[in-house]
């Protein structure tokens, strides 16, 4: 970290932010999420600085990112990066067969809904298990998840906390990452990403390949190098960037 708290420049860095458990507490449902107005103030101010490099990475919609930071609306990958949106607006999407898609729905309601406590959140190109209100659920519902996309290969299952998301195979958010990182004005920068979930494993491994900074937000396992404790202290994170102190020593080598 004395790297970047020697060059005190925030502009030659990239920066990436995964949404829930690291810009937003997590709640009971999706839907309960909300980043407060502070913080999107705080992005704002630090988009600015560092002209346009920063993107927010997650296993929502974009049309879900942009209701969650606006007025605020940047470079974003959505589900995982099954969706990416560039500075100028482009948005590239995964292909996949809407009848398998239907297909998959369908087996889902038939067979999830009877598992009580258990939510299915249907988005777009993905499907996300919720089992935060029946832990219990958690090995049924990887079984049954399992069972249901075994006949089909462009899909895959990834964990979460408290969710099994079903999306298109060979999406993560490394490999977003690695492709905004291709794009104006992220080109050329050093990578920031902070996250704090399972999901967020391969953004880290990408900016650890890329020499970049690795930032995993509470506690368990990560190759992440860096780590604070909790969303508390990414916002008081935020709030050094955005003053230009780069006070970084609430955060700990991993």
């Amino acid at each position: 970290m004395n790297e970047l708290r020697q060059q005190c420049r925030p502009d030659r860095y990239a920066f990436f932010f995964d949404i829930d458990g690291t810009l937003a507490k997590l709640q009971a449902t999706p839907e309960a999420v909300i980043i407060p107005e502070s913080v999107i103030q705080q992005l704002s101010v630090l988009c600015q600085q560092v002209k346009g490099a920063l993107a927010f990475v997650s296993g929502r919609p974009i049309t879900q990112i942009d209701q969650l930071t606006a007025p605020l609306q940047v470079p974003a990958a959505g589900v995982h990066g099954a969706e990416i949106r560039s500075l100028a607006g482009d948005i590239i999407r995964v292909e996949v067969d809407s009848q398998q898609l239907e297909a998959i729905e369908q087996q889902l309601v038939q067979k999830v809904t009877a598992i009580p406590g258990v939510r299915i959140e249907k988005k777009a190109l993905a499907f996300a298990l919720h089992y935060r209100q029946a832990p219990a659920a958690e090995q049924p519902l990887q079984t049954l998840a399992n069972t249901v996309i075994k006949d089909y290969p462009d899909f895959t299952l990834q964990a979460g906390k408290c969710v099994w998301e079903i999306k298109p195979r060979g999406c993560d958010k490394g490999h977003a990452i690695a492709h905004l990182m291709q794009t104006a004005p992220f080109s050329g920068r050093i990578p920031v990403f902070i996250g704090d979930d399972i999901t967020d494993e391969s953004g880290f491994q990408f900016v650890n390949q890329q020499q970049g900074i690795s930032i995993k937000v509470g506690e368990g396992e990560s190759v992440a190098t860096q780590r604070l404790d909790d969303v508390e202290q990414v916002y008081q994170w935020l709030d050094d960037l955005t003053h230009s102190t780069l006070n970084l020593s609430a955060m700990r080598s991993l």
